[in-house]
């Protein structure tokens, strides 16, 4: 990037002013996002003005439309809801209430708006910038603006930023606040857990979601839990029976609990809702089963905003004034977000029209073209589900068609690990294989610690920390004799390694072993699983989510107890070797005024444990259950002669998430691309952050836009790409 580019940046604002306001219900993450559109307005020169009380604000102006300066957010970061307040505005509906809003900007000189709101608040926005000239022709007429004031004002630039716990927005992964609900379900659901195991029982709870399942759906891949009722996809007509028959299977397999997880949109084919009392009602009358409901309503709004709802809100507010200063009378008004790990500009019209024919196609009872809508990564979380919870395991397996399939842990826990593992068993065994698993890594594999893992050896692991298998450092090379001698006595045929860069430096020992041992001659597949995410091949691993959270929840209590007591510098050491991905998103996060890292020379130790965040649990169950279906079909790929015989390169990979797409990559490609004397991938994403953390703490530093987020069309970017 040029010097030229640099001071671009720095000056890119100078004579505009932006808005910002929050409206719709709030959410998680707002607040982070306010911050950063001011921080990083006032960096490129602009004015940055608050609307308080959402379109309410815009419509009355005075006081409620105030200039914000650089201390003016401080503090708020780690706060739920949002600080500028938030209202629903009847006024702004007709034209008269917009016509006020108009003449407040204008008066002010503000032409760039900032929404961050749902799908409703978005709407409103386009509405308001198709008519801004003609408003602004009958604000002149009516003598309220002079000529020069609307030739100042020509055009207005809209950019969205979704806030919505619902994640109901079409276009976006994740919209602002949905992790930080997932958050509050799970902590209920952890708690809700431990005292049903004490007695035998079935919990029935009800999640946000009128329309989205979004919140059910991967609350019930995050817990395991034994059914989900969505408006997606409304249950078969028999699903009363089905419901009951699972119930007691699961009970007869030794389980003391059963969760069921219903969205309040819930319905049947029909049409006719489904509420988690009528549920309730049928376990109890069919099964006689000890059955409570719990309704979480607005405790979902509620509590300090996660670590992802905060870097998520940061990263859209910074990109969102960029999208403003770049923005032409061409443009038109677009929504900015997170597609896989990539800020994207999408047509703000486009997102609304598709999210409007999901409601339609379910009004319609089009069921499979209201997935289909949601997007990939819906349909995704949909299938896994489908397989972890409908499918009972085989019980009498065809002759030749089982497969024998090893898991191990390696490198220090990391929670989700557990996850990772519950699904790679369990995908396992729907397959059909047998599926063994190892203890104390590759060292356990080298003394014979293996054992047969049947589907609830693994039951409830999901949100268990650290790692049940038992996990260690050591690598391969020097036991390659005694590891050949039980691949053949267990009769292992492939190997899932979920672990940090030592899995990965295994993985490389094993390739180099071929050579000499034909018995490493098997297919394997790494799943990063480390706090510190340094493993070559994936931008996020099992664990960092997890390590994060509890990063940001220390530095919260120490903000807390610095904000009373003057002049204090708090310096906190995280972990992560030579790689500074926890320092650094953690200082995005939480707000430091620094973050020192390897990677820019200078110079809570207990991030392995506690309960994985939902993030990790997702993200681990679907890493485990692609992990174990690419296994399958490389076996089938590798048999030869009655025997399993894998010695190219793609039978050793890593199973990475790059970008926007899930992807398995050679471990002897990415050689080329990691630094092994600091255990850390050369190139690395995150560094491109970097530029944002220092902004947000007010340092003298070029911002560097040489990535850009270009407008894009929903419908061309979902093909040919794995989102997860």
């Amino acid at each position: 990037m040029t010097h030229e580019e640099h001071h671009a940046a720095k000056t890119l604002g100078i004579g505009k002013a932006i808005a910002v306001l929050t409206s719709g219900g709030d959410a998680q993450g707002m607040n982070a996002a306010v911050r950063a559109v001011v921080r990083v307005g006032i960096f490129t020169g602009a004015r940055v003005f608050f609307v308080h009380e959402g379109y309410q604000g815009l419509v009355d102006g005075g006081d409620h439309i105030r200039e914000a300066s650089w201390e003016s957010v401080s503090m708020m970061l780690q706060l739920g809801g949002t600080v500028i307040g938030s209202a629903r505005c009847k006024d702004f509906r007709d034209r008269e209430g917009r016509l006020r809003a108009a003449h407040n900007l204008v008066k002010r000189g503000i032409t760039n708006l900032c929404v961050i709101g749902g799908d409703g608040s978005l709407t409103g926005a386009d509405t308001f910038r198709s008519e801004w000239s003609d408003l602004l022709s009958d604000l002149q007429k009516a003598g309220k603006i002079t000529a020069e004031e609307a030739t100042k004002s020509s055009y207005l630039n809209i950019v969205g930023l979704v806030g919505s716990i619902d994640n109901d927005f079409c276009g976006t992964d994740m919209t602002i606040g949905t992790d930080s609900a997932l958050h509050r379900i799970i902590e209920i659901v952890d708690a809700i857990t431990t005292t049903a195991q004490s007695h035998q029982r079935t919990f029935v709870l009800e999640v946000m979601g009128r329309h989205c399942g979004y919140l059910a759906l991967v609350t019930s891949l995050s817990c395991g839990a034994d059914w989900v009722f969505i408006p997606e996809c409304p249950p078969d007509d028999d699903w009363e029976e089905h419901l009951c028959r699972r119930l007691s299977e699961t009970r007869t397999r030794g389980s003391r609990l059963n969760i069921i997880i219903v969205a309040e949109g819930a319905i049947d084919k029909n049409g006719k809702p489904i509420t988690s009392e009528d549920i309730k009602n049928l376990v109890v009358k069919r099964l006689g089963y000890d059955t409570r409901v719990t309704v979480l309503g607005h405790v979902q709004r509620g509590g300090t905003p996660s670590a992802f709802d905060r870097i998520l809100g940061s990263r859209m507010g910074v990109e969102a004034v960029m999208a403003l200063l770049e923005g032409t009378p061409d443009t038109p008004a677009c929504v900015v977000s997170l597609s896989g790990n990539q800020a994207v500009r999408l047509p703000l019209m486009e997102c609304v029209q598709v999210t409007k024919d999901v409601t339609k196609a379910m009004n319609d009872r089009r069921f499979d073209e209201a997935m289909k809508l949601r997007g990939r990564s819906f349909m995704n979380n949909w299938e896994v589900y489908k397989l972890l919870a409908h499918v009972r395991p085989p019980v009498t397996k065809a002759p030749g068609s089982t497969h024998t399939v090893a898991v191990m842990n390696v490198g220090a826990p990391a929670a989700g690990m557990n996850a990772a593992v519950r699904s790679t068993v369990r995908i396992g065994l729907i397959q059909g294989n047998r599926v063994l698993v190892v203890h104390d890594g590759f060292e356990g594999l080298a003394k014979g610690q293996i054992e047969e893992a049947g589907w609830s050896y693994v039951g409830g692991w999901t949100g268990q920390g650290g790692s049940k298998l038992g996990t260690k450092r050591t690598l391969p090379k020097k036991s390659f004799e005694q590891i050949s001698a039980n691949i053949t006595k267990f009769n292992i045929q492939g190997l899932v390694i979920i672990g940090g860069f030592e899995a990965y430096t295994g993985g490389l020992e094993l390739m180099e072993g071929r050579k000499l041992f034909d018995e490493l001659c098997i297919p394997f597949v790494v799943i990063p699983a480390t706090v510190s995410n340094n493993v070559p091949g994936s931008d996020f691993s099992v664990g960092a989510d997890t390590a994060l959270n509890t990063i940001c929840t220390t530095c919260d209590r120490i903000k807390q107890s610095a904000a009373g007591t003057k002049r204090r510098v708090f310096i906190i050491e995280t972990m992560g070797g030579y790689c500074g991905y926890l320092a650094t998103m953690a200082g995005l996060a939480a707000g430091a005024d620094a973050a020192y890292i390897f990677e820019e020379p200078f110079t809570i130790r207990d991030l392995q444990g506690g309960s994985p965040t939902p993030f990790d649990r997702n993200f681990a169950t679907k890493m485990g259950a692609k992990a174990m279906n690419w296994m399958s079909g490389k076996i089938k790929e590798s048999y030869r002669n009655g025997r399993i015989f894998a010695n190219t390169p793609d039978s050793g990979c890593v199973l990475g998430m790059r970008k926007r797409a899930l992807v398995f990559q050679p471990v002897t490609e990415l050689k080329d691309q990691t630094d092994f004397e600091h255990r850390i991938p050369k190139e690395q994403w995150w560094l491109k952050l970097r530029p944002i953390l220092k902004i947000l703490a007010k340092y003298e530093i070029d911002l560097d836009t040489s990535e850009h987020a270009h407008l894009e069309h929903i419908s061309r970017k979902r093909s040919g790409e794995t989102s997860i």
